[in-house]
């Protein structure tokens, strides 16, 4: 959009995936560079996977895959002059997942002779930091947590806050071309040019949770990115891809993604608010918005995100097709249950205090429980156990007892013995650590960066 002096009264903010490593396309970037976006940006994570990923501090995503959708985007940010901006880097943001995405940065911009200037932003916490906050009665809970403990804090493997654009605006304006982000809300990348610019914070943080996801938000998700333009009104998108289409419905649907309120979405510094927000076609591809606001909160809170070892876990899996056992499959898994709780305690000696398992019927509501709504009869299901206990061992052990049971087990009424089938040989797979998250607390911080580290 131009002023009548012919100059740019808007931001152009390029999302080419929802995720980094989930698949770039080069041209999409291309088109998404001559259209004139002024900065290119991409969630590098979230909470999605689960627990494990920030609790172990490893990526979700495979080195192969992020290198392939950093080369395409670091090509893009040189030859363009655009910085490029990566939040959550390493799936949950830790301090180790910055710099491994750093480290293949660095491989990249020596392998392509690209002069690029990065800034890494690490979220990490320290147990002892945020006792202290605790002591202070600054720490809070969100539902469905209590009040927090120092001991919780000190079981965690690993603690990260949630930034928000802050970080990202203070390292551009220190000369990063590159901002690799520890964990980031998913709006804040997309947000922080818009607002470095003095743009307003309601279309800003509007337009950077309608595109958080790249194509998402339109006709056909699997496309490729999108591009937003904010302007001091509102903000225009459209999809890169000339086949697909973003609509007033798509693009409003989008805030029913990942919010307990389709209308209030809370960031660090305030709350986004499209209770009034129009949508409108601007023609058969791109969509218009405007009339969306931003409260500035009295209290700026960062967001506590931290998980802790639970255990070890071992999981088998069975596939059932004898027609008996399926006609009372959940009588055949009461059963099992109580079987194998006898035969942990007759071999192993131990009280169901010392270990778990849990039995999932995959077939026959494993999803969804006491919620599932249909009724449809089925000729197969898939038993999952997954044991666990203290250690590797213990739980291995269980699953061992468990074996004989997950390939014979019959109903107390059967005159024969039914024969399961094991997915894998041996069928004990062992899962390794567990965890679990047990931080979903903010702190009220007086400064937004002040809990996050930047190195240039």
């Amino acid at each position: 959009m131009m002023n009548d002096q012919g100059q740019r009264e808007s931001v152009g903010v390029l999302v080419p995936s929802g995720m980094l490593g989930a698949g770039i396309n080069e041209a999409a970037v291309a088109r998404g560079i001559a259209l004139g976006a002024d900065v290119i940006t991409v969630d590098g994570g979230s909470t999605d996977s689960g627990p494990y990923y920030l609790g172990s501090s490893t990526a979700k995503t495979t080195a192969a895959a992020v290198r392939h959708d950093l080369r395409i985007v670091l090509r893009a940010s040189a030859s363009a002059g655009i910085p490029l901006l990566i939040g959550s880097c390493g799936t949950s943001g830790t301090d180790a997942g910055v710099d491994w995405v750093a480290e293949i940065v660095d491989e990249l911009l020596r392998e392509e002779n690209l002069t690029l200037k990065v800034a890494r932003i690490y979220s990490e916490q320290t147990s002892g930091a945020l006792k202290e906050q605790l002591n202070a009665g600054r720490i809070h809970p969100l539902p469905p947590l209590g009040e927090l403990s120092a001991e919780t804090l000190e079981a965690c493997s690993h603690i990260v806050g949630v930034m928000g654009h802050e970080p990202f605006v203070e390292a551009l304006e220190s000369g990063a071309d590159v901002v690799l982000g520890g964990r980031a809300t998913d709006t804040a990348v997309a947000a922080a040019v818009p607002m470095m610019r003095g743009f307003p914070a309601g279309p800003a943080w509007h337009a950077a949770k309608i595109v958080e996801c790249g194509g998402q938000c339109t006709t056909n998700p699997r496309s490729g990115g999108v591009v937003a333009w904010v302007d001091r009104d509102g903000f225009e998108i459209e999809p890169l891809d000339l086949d697909t289409a973003c609509t007033p419905t798509s693009v409003a649907a989008h805030m029913l993604y990942e919010t307990a309120n389709p209308f209030l979405l809370r960031e660090p510094r305030g709350t986004l608010d499209v209770t009034e927000s129009r949508y409108t076609a601007v023609d058969e591809r791109r969509v218009r918005v405007e009339g969306s606001q931003f409260h500035i909160a009295d209290q700026v809170t960062i967001k506590l995100e931290g998980a802790r070892l639970t255990g070890y876990e071992t999981i088998s899996f069975a596939a059932i097709r004898d027609p008996h056992i399926i006609a009372h499959i959940e009588e055949w898994a009461d059963f099992m249950r109580t079987v194998l709780t006898e035969r942990v305690e007759q071999t192993l000696g131990l009280a169901p205090h010392e270990y778990a398992f849990d039995l999932r019927l995959y077939g026959h509501d494993a999803v969804l429980g006491g919620l599932e709504t249909e009724g449809a009869a089925t000729h197969e299901v898939g038993v999952m156990l997954r044991a666990s206990a203290a250690d590797q061992a213990t739980a291995t052990a269980v699953a061992k007892v468990a074996n004989p049971l997950m390939l014979h087990l019959p109903l107390p009424d059967l005159p024969y013995l039914p024969s399961f089938a094991f997915a894998t040989s041996p069928a004990e797979l062992e899962r390794g650590p567990a965890y679990e998250f047990v931080l979903n607390h903010v702190v009220e911080v007086d400064d937004s960066t002040a809990m996050f580290r930047t190195r240039l």
